[in-house]
This record gives structure tokens, sequence and C-alpha cells, in this order.
């Protein structure tokens, strides 16, 4: 145990310096070079210790053995030119050992293979997920497509409202998928596509998810934007996979969210020329064209651009339908406000009708938001139940402009100013025989930027608009601009909107509807995006653009000069009910109503005498709902009367049964 532990052949470092020194002493026996180290020896008669742990060592192995250790000592190699004469001089034995070949065979050779056998180990691994997976590396080529069966959707056609004709449509698909043999007997074919074209939020994916919960079967849903990739070919591998696996579990639905993301035209109109995008298209017409719709696979898609979509994409044979999800009418909106309010606690007030009513124009998800906007509202205020206040309040918010703006109240010069201009909205339309009728104005600011509003509903769907009640739609619009002018002798920038508004009525007019005497029946624009309120393309050269302009312009300065000259006519009846309304800030349409025929002395025109009783059954609901929100606005902290109905600013010309808002920007920059 004692000689294995004080062996002959130990070997101890030290550093250069000591090394050196030693040389310079001449007590150096032997020293080898071997690499990047110095292997030497001392001379018996030197009394060198590398440290005294090595000095013990080596007086306890003379004591034990009566000689003196041989002990290998070791240092660094360092390039030395006075070293090798030192060492010859003093007779010191040089040996070299030369280990670097076989190292360096050894170091080539473990750093050719380890690096091939890394390689090969993941090269297996990632073929061993590609072949279970489908996909490429990191499921890369794989669909990313989310997966629904009958109970996960829990959407049927009964929880689809406002949309009956899309449901109509799409009901034989559901029997096709339910009994495919009832068809196949007779020789008809599943329709191997169908696109549901519409606005956003009109319940395009909805319908979609409601088709597979009716039929019961799984239901692959994802976004045209999941196909595609920064790695060309991708987007064709997922579409690839996403048809296999719905293969597998045909019958099925596939449904294409957004597809014009990966359906544009290939053309270099709409943005073609993209290598991912067009190969991702090609396979998805490749696929489509594939399969056998006799099992039962049906594909679904949704888009709000169908004029950019491919015309291959189109065609008979693939999306062999288009189906329409356009905004709801009046029973379709009521329909749908009653199916989002079904699982919410309201009270006896709450009145659905009047709030589909008010909301012309807008689409479902507008709607689901106005009922849980309402609930949250009833929540924030300590109560257990909806009330209409909360509804009507809630309807301001998502479709006008915010809440109230309390914190920054407007002086009394731009109270009169935006009361006249109000004023003089609900007076010229009043005056004129084609208009709709008044609902409301107010002149309460809201956090949208609107300083007062005039509201004028339609008593029913309107599809088509004559000339003469856009002419007359634009004298509305100018009637602000003009009460200004004439009260005050300056304008403001509160038409801003107004102006907008009647600008698009008269340029449809001009270049679109064909009511211009210099024009005629000519078409010199068409509209780009029209489920996005895209606007208007010209389709005529520089100098008709410049005539158009003047026509336009001809038009809005007629329809103004027709709003000053009523205003001017009836100034007493301007001024009583701006006051009126500069006191109280909101007034009913039939307050409005009867204070202007009894300073006018006009009375309800015959002809409309059928129409003025709507009109005052709805004044009635108007007025019973103010009263409610009066009560309710004193019971708060601020006891601010609040509006009882709104709606959006941004309605189209075209789009006539939408309710007409005069509504005025900010007056003064801030």
């Amino acid at each position: 145990m004692l000689y294995n532990r004080l062996d002959s052949s130990a070997n101890r470092t030290v550093s250069y310096d000591k090394f050196y020194k030693l040389a310079e002493k001449n007590e150096l026996k032997s020293v080898t070079f071997d690499g990047s180290k110095i292997n030497f020896k001392v001379r018996e008669s030197s009394n060198f210790y590398a440290g005294q742990d090595d000095k013990n060592e080596q007086e306890l192995y003379r004591q034990t053995t009566g000689q003196k250790q041989d002990v290998n000592y070791s240092t660094g190699y360092i390039s030395d030119d006075d070293l090798l004469p030192l060492l010859k001089k003093n007779d010191v034995t040089i040996n070299v050992q030369d280990s670097s070949s076989t190292s360096a065979i050894i170091y080539n050779i473990l750093s050719f293979i380890v690096p091939l056998v890394i390689i090969w180990i993941i090269f297996a691994v990632v073929m061993r997920r590609m072949s279970s997976s489908g996909g490429m590396l990191g499921g890369v080529g794989k669909s990313n497509a989310k997966v629904y069966v009958q109970k996960q959707t829990g959407v049927t056609f009964d929880d689809v409202a406002g949309q009956d004709e899309a449901k109509e449509s799409l009901q034989e698909v559901v029997d096709f998928l339910k009994n495919p043999s009832k068809y196949t007997q007779i020789g008809a074919k599943l329709p191997k596509g169908a696109l549901l074209v519409g606005p956003p939020g009109t319940g395009k994916t909805l319908l979609a998810k409601a088709v597979a919960g009716e039929a019961g079967v799984p239901f692959f849903s994802l976004a045209g934007s999941d196909f595609v990739e920064m790695f060309v070919g991708v987007g064709a591998s997922r579409v690839r996979d996403l048809f296999n696996e719905a293969k597998r579990q045909a019958p099925c639905i596939i449904f294409i969210d957004e597809i014009d993301a990966i359906g544009k035209s290939r053309d270099s109109k709409f943005g073609g020329g993209n290598d991912e995008r067009e190969q991702t298209l090609n396979q998805l017409l490749a696929e489509m064209d594939g399969f056998d719709t006799s099992k039962g696979l049906l594909i679904l898609a949704a888009t709000n651009r169908p004029e950019v979509l491919d015309k291959a994409l189109l065609r008979p044979g693939r999306f062999d339908r288009r189906i329409i999800v356009d905004r709801p009418d009046m029973k379709g909106r009521l329909e749908t406000l009653r199916v989002h309010a079904k699982d919410v606690k309201m009270d006896s007030t709450c009145d659905l009708e009047a709030i589909a009513l008010a909301s012309a124009g807008l689409v479902g998800s507008d709607l689901a938001n106005i009922i849980n906007e309402a609930a949250i509202l009833a929540v924030e205020n300590g109560r257990q139940y909806v009330s209409q206040p909360d509804l009507f309040e809630a309807f301001e918010r998502v479709a006008v402009g915010g809440k109230e703006k309390k914190d920054r109240p407007m002086s009394d010069k731009e109270r009169h100013i935006v009361s006249y201009h109000e004023v003089g909205h609900a007076l010229v339309s009043a005056l004129q025989k084609n208009t709709d009728p008044v609902q409301k104005i107010t002149i309460v600011p809201r956090t949208m930027g609107a300083l007062g509003y005039t509201l004028q509903t339609p008593e029913e769907e309107k599809f088509l608009q004559s000339k003469e009640e856009l002419e007359e739609d634009i004298a509305t619009f100018m009637g602000g601009r003009a009460a200004e002018e004439i009260v005050f002798h300056s304008i403001t920038s509160g038409a801003a909107n107004d102006i907008e508004k009647a600008t698009n009525i008269a340029r449809n007019m001009v270049t679109r509807f064909g009511m211009s005497e210099k024009f005629g029946m000519m078409g010199l624009a068409t509209v780009e995006s029209q489920y996005l309120d895209g606007g208007a393309q010209m389709t005529c050269g520089e100098q008709t653009a410049s005539e158009v302009d003047a026509e336009v312009h001809s038009i809005i300065e007629s329809a103004y000069n027709q709003a000053k000259k009523l205003l001017t006519e009836h100034r007493d009846a301007l001024d009583q009910i701006s006051e009126y309304l500069y006191k109280k800030e909101t007034i009913t349409g039939k307050e409005f109503m009867d204070m202007f025929r009894q300073i006018t002395g006009i009375e309800a025109d015959p002809e409309k005498e059928t129409e003025d009783k709507k009109v005052d059954e709805n004044h009635e609901v108007a007025e019973r709902l103010q009263r409610e929100m009066d009560s309710y606005e004193s019971s708060k902290a601020t006891g601010k009367t609040d509006d009882t109905t709104r709606t959006s600013a941004g309605d189209k010309a075209d789009d006539a049964s939408k309710p007409e808002v005069s509504s005025d920007d900010e007056i003064f920059d801030e």
C-alpha cells in the first residue's frame, strides 16, 4: 500500500520560471520535449522540491526505502531560444517524444465521425416525427385546423337569427349530409363548396358551425392566413394534410375563414405573383377537384372581399354557391337581440323592439355587444336585472360614440352653436316632404367627438331612394351649417361630418345612380370592397373627373341654398326651438314636432296621416323611455340627463334602411 502510494514515477507540475532556474543551476538531469509540455528530472545532488507536499513525500520515501525518489516533473512549453544552448552546455540529456501525430489522427477522425453521428440521430428523429404527424419539421407543414364534433360546436340554426335566407340555402346541404342516399339514388351530387359573403360581424362563421351542428358531423375550422408561412411550399403541404385528415373523417365540413388571404386573384391587379400564395391556391384548387362529394365532404368559406378572389376558385365545381350574409333587417335585428338576450336577466321595462328600430345598419356582433354592455352596466350600477336605460346607454356606447363627455363641458357659446346646428338639421327635415321623421335631438357631447346629433329613424325598411329623397337628405345635412351662418354670421368646423356625408350622396348620384342631367345614365365609378364600406374608384378621365366635381359642387350648393331659404323663412321656429333645446339638452321627436306645428302653424300632410300615426306612437314610446332614463339618471351621482336613442353617424347614401344622424364633430380645436 505504502509503495503504491510512493510511486517512483510520480509526476509533478512546476512553473517555467522554476524550471529555467534549475537549468541555470545545472540541477537538471534529463529533459523531454513532449508536444506542448516539457518533462524533466533533477540530479540526485539537487535539493529541489515542487512544494512542501513534494518534500514530505520524498523524505518519507527515503526513510522507507533508503533511496532517493526518482520524480518526474513537468512544465509548459514556451518557445525560448536560450533554453536549448543552456541545456547542451550543462550536458543535460535531451529527448523528444513525438505524440502529436497520433493525437492529430485521432482528433481528425473524431471531428469527422462525431458530427456525422449527431446529424444522423437528428435526421432519424425528424423523419420519425414527420412520418407520425404528416408534417414538416416542428409541424410546419401540418394543418392547424381546429376540429370540432357536434357536442363541441354547440351551435344549431336556432342560435342563428336574422339570416333566414342564408339558413334556407344551407338547409338542403345539411339534409344531404344527414341523408346522402336520398340524393345519390336519383343521381344528385352534393355541392363541393359554398362561399359565405357579407360584411364583418354578420355571422358567417356562426352559420358554418350551425351547419356542422345540425348535420352532426366533424367540423374543421381554420383561417386562410393559417396556410401561409415564410417557407415556400408550407401552405400547399398544409392544404394536403387538411384534406387527407378530412377524408379520413368524412362526412365532415371544412371551413376556411377569410379565404381571401390565400384565394386572391393571381393577376397583378390584386397583388398576385407571390409564389407561396400561388402554390397554396393551386393546391387548394387541385384538392377541390380531386375529392369525391358522395363521401360527404363539404367546403365552406367566408369572405368580405369576394371581388378579389380568383375566378378559378369561384367557378362551378368548386364553390358552386354564393350565399349572401347581409346586415339584418328590422325583423332580423329583433330576432338577433332576443337570441342574445335569452340568458340575460331583464326587467319588464326592456323593449327590444325599440332597440331594433334604432339600430338599423348594425350587424349581429354589434347587437350581441349591446346586450352584453347593458348587462355590464346593470352590474356596475348594483342591479340584478337589465333595464331599458341600460340597453339605450349600451346602444349609444356601441353604435354611436362612447360615453358622455362629462370631464370637459362645453361653454355657453359652444352649446348655443351646437343647439342651433342640430335644430337646423331637424327643421330642414321637417319642412320637406320626403324625409324621415325626427326621433331625437340632443346637444350632450360624447367621448368619440360628436358634440350633438339629430336622429331620424325610418318607419319601415326601405331599399330604394328616389332622386328627390336624396336631394332632401343633402339639404338636411346642410341644415346645420346653414343655421350657423344665418344666426351667427360665421361658420365652424362642426359640419365636417355632415359635409362628408352630403358629398358622398351627391357623388353617388352623379357617378353611380345616373341622377345627373349633365352625365345622364353613365357609370363613372365602381365600388371596391362593398362589404367593407370601400370607396368608389373613378373609371373616367381627368377632364371628366373635374366635370364630375363641378356637378357634385352644384348639387351640394343647390341643397345648401335650399336649406338657408327654409330656415330664413322659419327663423322664429329656429330661435325658439334652439333656445328650448339649449335649456333642456335633449328633446324627443314629439316635443320637436309639437313646437314646430305650434310656431309655424303647419299641419300634418294629409297624405302622410297614416305615417304620422306611427310616428306619434314611436314618439310616445320615446317619451316614456326618456322619462325612465331621466328617473334613472337622477339617481346617479352626476344627476345629468342622459340620451335616449342614438345611431351610427357613418350612414351611406345607398343604404336606404339606415336612420339618418346629423352629428357635430369637435367645433373648436382643443
